[in-house]
């Protein structure tokens, strides 16, 4: 019997709940959603819940690096007061926290990859890029669409660039969560693909033993890769939305 390297993304009803025309059921998606949040929420909790200490564990070190990184990735991304960053502070800590640990159980074997599904990042994707949109109007009112007209260009050409520049501007949101699970679905099915060839060369035997050996080489190393991917994925996602939103407060 052949398996698809694509069963692993398959969403799974666990509990079916139909109301009406809509079929609303939990399923392994919304499970390590919702395992996802649980473990965050109670990582810092646990941490914080006296103020933390003065000499930090490895869980409270994880958790201030964790901080530091955002708080720094906020400040040199967006522009203006201090006052003006903070404010979207917990909404990149939250996003970057989120995605960080979804990509990383779904490093776990057995596990479900929620970012690996097209609908999870288009809807974070969209509904990010919508918030980013209404700063950028309850910040500037109707000047904000003086971004897709920039100074100095052509009056012939203004309707063409201003045209371009609100489709390229639409566009971010599908290209923000197209890249996320491009790079996660991929990564995912590679390993599957190489597991299954190294456990058939492996199954042989023989006297090439140490040469089957080899694909078990290359999928630690491309498991390894595949972790730098999750952590990097996040990363690039926060950044993204960081830069969006410099851009919708600080028009340029």
């Amino acid at each position: 019997m052949v398996f698809s390297p694509l069963e692993q993304f398959a969403i799974i009803s666990l509990i079916p709940i139909n109301l009406g025309n809509f079929y609303l059921s939990f399923t392994n998606s919304s499970l390590f959603m919702l395992l996802t949040i649980s473990f965050v929420l109670l990582l810092f909790y646990l941490v914080t819940i006296n103020g933390g200490t003065v000499v930090p564990n490895a869980w409270q070190s994880f958790v201030e690096i964790l901080y530091d990184f955002v708080l720094n990735l906020v400040n040199e991304q967006i522009s203006g007061p201090s006052s003006v960053k903070l404010r979207f502070f917990p909404l990149i800590f939250v996003t970057f926290s989120f995605l960080l640990f979804c990509n990383l159980i779904g490093m776990i074997p057995y596990s479900f990859t929620v970012t690996s599904h097209f609908i999870v990042t288009l809807g974070l994707s969209f509904s990010l890029f919508i918030g980013v949109t209404i700063v950028g109007f309850q910040t500037h009112g109707l000047h904000f669409f003086s971004f897709l007209l920039p100074q100095g260009v052509p009056l012939p050409l203004a309707p063409f660039l201003v045209l371009l520049e609100l489709i390229s501007y639409c566009f971010r949101a599908l290209s923000l969560g197209i890249r996320l699970f491009a790079n996660m679905m991929a990564g995912h099915s590679l390993v599957k693909i190489l597991s299954g060839f190294a456990w058939t060369m492996l199954s042989l035997g023989g006297i090439m033993y140490l040469a089957h050996l080899a694909p078990f080489l290359i999928v630690f190393a491309l498991t390894g890769l595949e972790l730098g991917v999750a952590i990097l994925q996040a990363y690039v996602f926060t950044i993204l939305i960081c830069i969006y939103l410099n851009d919708a407060i600080n028009l340029h």
